[in-house]
């Protein structure tokens, strides 16, 4: 049973306690959407980042801001939750979603705090986001080859008008092919790497930001074939009851020698690059150092996959020690340079015999530079990729506004109140645009009517704000342009998140749980 609320023990009104539910995880939305607002378009500011240990991380990128945020509230980490999958699913949108799913919550609040019932305002959401998304879809065009301009100019507004790190992208689309790029599996987001001192590049190849275990070992291999480890590279671990008696002990024996054996023969195979996700024990440094190979460990698991695909070979376990040399001969791959950058950290494969793969190295001064470098290259990535997989529709805004006049259109096609859910949505889609204007210093009251009007007086729906001047301006002629996968997937997540949050009814706190036997 939920606890009684109100003085005197006394349980407020049913319609009361739920509004209060309701009331309370809007205002947790509200502060949550409050922290990357000012993040929002061309012009937006950057938010600092302080740990308990003090560390601090300056950034522009809603996605970073959300992850890195401390939250209690249940409805506000159902919010982030639901931002970072949509982060997941398409690369970016993370600011556009929140922005969404905060206006939905608050324009509904402030029905129902009127009376009217929660349903009916879902009924006309629901038909309202189905409308907009149909009018978005129409507007989207996709690119006619990776020579299109379009693919420039999402990552220039995705990167945050870094015409530097917008054109590395292009050049890396172009180098691995639009096959690669419309592969669900493959994120071009996850090849790029920053690093200080570096020059930025595009290298025909991996890099990745790890180094050799020791400086015995070679810092450079020609014609080298590799050996993919997704596991640890050390002998079979025995408790320590196990070696407490003589057949333990000498089980043990066994099988380090076992282990010694088994690299003796994987070297025997021609390996001189190992590459290991795990640990690797240091018997296994010490006679991979002897025979002039070099091992690189703990590496990402996305990373390891990369240089398998690059280089032809295929990922195996530790076990595969105990192979013979014909048959780890099987699993290697080949690459014709692998070398370690001591200077920047990096290691080098590149020249590999299997799939074509592009890294996108971007040079920073500092390790803060080099980290938020890296996360403007990322959205630059993710939102070319977006664009290939599923085409652009005009940015800044101006699409939303398209689609909420549209939303405004269907309201007379509703019945009885939820009319008042279509509003809701009509409301929550002018929120990109007036917080993009906001953050650029102009009224947004003033600017989303100018965009509206000049919209319908000209039948164009492609209509929004130049930033610098505060005039209204076609955004494809700008050069202004949005992934449609990110828009579209920002309006279903923004719903998912309204609608989870609206039909709360009210909020009780669980009994602990028992603990169980044992524990």
């Amino acid at each position: 049973m939920a606890e009684p609320r109100g003085s005197g023990g006394a349980r407020p009104p049913e319609g009361e306690e739920r509004l209060s539910a309701l009331l309370t995880n809007a205002n947790a939305i509200r502060a949550v959407a409050s922290a990357v607002e000012g993040t929002l378009g061309p012009k937006g500011l950057n938010c600092m980042l302080i740990d308990t240990l003090g560390d601090v991380t300056i950034t522009n990128d809603g996605s970073t801001i959300l992850d890195k945020i401390e939250v209690s509230h249940p409805a506000a980490r159902l919010l982030i939750h639901a931002a970072k999958a949509q982060e997941r699913e398409v690369g970016d949108g993370t600011t556009t979603t929140t922005l969404l799913a905060n206006a939905l919550i608050q324009a509904a609040v402030h029905h129902v705090s009127r009376g009217v019932p929660v349903t009916r305002i879902l009924e006309g959401m629901r038909a309202g986001i189905t409308r907009a998304l149909e009018v978005i879809t129409t507007l989207a065009r996709r690119p006619e080859s990776l020579d299109d301009t379009l693919l420039r100019q999402a990552a220039y507004v995705a990167g945050r008008e870094h015409a530097d790190i917008a054109d590395l992208v292009v050049q890396a689309a172009r180098l691995i092919g639009r096959e690669t790029l419309l592969d669900p599996h493959y994120r071009l987001a996850e090849r790029v790497v920053a690093q200080e001192g570096a020059e930025s590049a595009v290298i025909q190849g991996v890099v990745i930001r790890k180094e050799r275990m020791n400086r015995q070992m070679p810092a450079h291999l020609t014609d080298a074939r590799v050996l993919v480890i997704d596991d640890a590279l050390e002998p079979e671990a025995l408790s320590e009851e196990a070696l407490a008696t003589e057949a333990g002990f000498n089980r043990f024996l066994q099988v380090q020698e076992e282990f010694r054996q088994g690299l003796r023969t994987t070297l025997q195979a021609g390996v001189r690059c190992v590459v290991v996700e795990r640990a690797i024990d240091p018997v296994a440094e010490e006679l991979l150092t002897e025979a002039g190979a070099l091992a690189v460990r703990r590496v990402a698991g996305s990373d390891l996959s990369s240089i398998a695909e690059h280089c032809g070979a295929r990922p195996v376990k530790r076990t595969a020690l105990k192979r013979s040399p014909q048959e780890l001969a099987a699993v290697l791959g080949f690459a014709a340079e692998v070398r370690a950058d001591e200077r920047r950290g990096c290691l080098f494969v590149v020249g590999g015999t299997g799939k074509p793969v592009a890294t996108i190295l971007v040079g920073a001064s500092t390790r803060e530079v080099r980290d938020e470098r890296e996360r403007i290259a990322r959205d630059a990535a993710a939102a070319l990729q977006a664009v290939v997989v599923g085409g652009a529709v005009p940015g800044g805004g101006s699409v939303e506004i398209a689609a909420a006049r549209a939303v405004q259109a269907l309201r007379e096609e509703l019945r009885g109140m939820a009319a008042y859910g279509a509003d809701c949505v009509a409301e929550a889609l002018k929120r990109p645009l007036m917080q993009i204007v906001t953050n650029a210093g102009f009224n947004p009251l003033e600017k989303v009517e100018d965009v509206t009007a000049a919209q319908a007086a000209r039948g164009c729906p492609s209509l929004g704000i130049d930033c610098d001047s505060g005039e209204v301006r076609e955004m494809g002629e700008a050069g202004v342009v949005d992934p449609f996968p990110v828009k579209q997937q920002a309006l279903r997540t923004a719903f998912e998140v309204a609608e989870a949050i609206l039909r709360i009814d009210t909020i009780i706190k669980k009994r602990p749980e028992p603990e169980t036997a044992g524990e």
